[in-house]
């Protein structure tokens, strides 16, 4: 058996940049880190006296004979890419709900990327993991996706991640320990409930983010610069008012990134003492972080009991394998 366990992630600044539309023309960048929240994929081959040659385990549980019959389309894809001739038993564990605008899509591919690699017999840097990631789901599966997740979720850490226009990815380790650790302290996330899928959102304004959209993403490229001075710097309450700045940015690139719900979490988040914040991922819905002082964040959630606060720490890690045992081989 093979089991991976890979990060989520949260994005501060720069989103929108890391579509290859935007990138490979005019270059881009993001601030992002990864978080203790995983999702932990296991792999094993199926034993021959089995009904079933493939068994995945989500949030459905499939035993299907051949690989096309497979429900779960990133499985059934990424089995057939990697040409994976022999039965499988996948089970998928997530910490957090997915279409959540956590990566988690993303997370997933990164994690069973790693997974059949290693079943391959293939071993993977870091960077090839990204970009085989980051290949698959654009070019193989054909989502509307940018490529910060999957780079985040193979490398790890608190990352500025650099598009550039001839189609490669910089990955610049952000070191400011004390003021990381304080800007973790001032985080909060807050669980929306409202699941959507990001592609679909995100298919509604990339294809306008070189032309009518092009001044917003430009300034959301800016702020990446400006939340890294701060970090290494600054005063770490600027890191929130920055993130106030760049959601009005945001929100000006599609009606769809937000709606009544979340701005009156936000708007009362603010009224309690929070100094910015943002919706994570493409938009929609998913999860709201709000930077808000430990003093002030008490009496907002006492007042506000029906939110659900999700606790959570950065981490340094991307995904990795934590158990390996085959007990035979393709």
């Amino acid at each position: 058996m093979i089991i991976t366990k890979t990060p989520y992630r949260i994005s501060f600044f720069g989103g929108g940049s890391d579509y290859p539309s935007w990138y490979k023309k005019n270059g881009g960048a993001v601030l992002s880190t990864t978080i203790d929240k995983y999702i932990f994929i296991s792999c094993r081959f199926s034993p021959e006296y089995f009904k079933h040659k493939y068994r995945i385990v989500w949030r459905k549980i499939e035993n299907v004979q051949r690989i096309n019959e497979i429900n779960h389309r990133a499985v059934r894809e990424l089995l057939k890419y990697l040409n994976i001739k022999h039965g499988l038993e996948i089970h998928y564990y997530g910490d957090l709900p997915a279409r959540s605008g956590m990566g988690s899509s993303s997370s997933f591919t990164v994690g069973l990327m790693n997974a059949l690699h290693k079943i391959k017999n293939v071993k993977l840097t870091k960077s090839k993991l990204a970009n085989k990631s980051i290949y698959f789901e654009q070019k193989v599966m054909k989502e509307v996706v940018g490529s910060q997740d999957q780079t985040s979720a193979s490398f790890g850490g608190f990352n500025k991640i650099i598009f550039n226009k001839n189609d490669s990815i910089n990955v610049k380790k952000i070191k400011s320990k004390n003021n990381l650790q304080r800007l973790n302290e001032n985080l909060v996330l807050i669980y929306t409930g409202i699941n959507r899928t990001a592609h679909k959102i995100a298919n509604q304004y990339v294809n306008k983010l070189t032309t009518v959209k092009r001044d917003h993403i430009e300034r959301i490229i800016e702020y990446v610069g400006e939340g890294e001075k701060i970090l290494n710097y600054g005063d770490i309450d600027d890191f929130g008012r920055l993130l106030n700045d760049a959601w009005t940015e945001k929100k000006a690139l599609s009606n769809l990134i937000t709606n009544s719900k979340i701005n009156e979490i936000y708007d009362l988040a603010m009224k309690y003492g929070a100094l910015g914040g943002k919706l994570l991922g493409a938009g929609g819905g998913g999860f709201l972080l709000m930077y808000m002082n430990k003093n002030k964040r008490k009496n907002f959630f006492k007042r506000n009991k029906k939110l659900v606060n999700i606790p959570f720490t950065f981490t340094n890690l991307g995904s990795e394998i934590i158990f390996d045992k085959l007990i035979k081989k393709i």
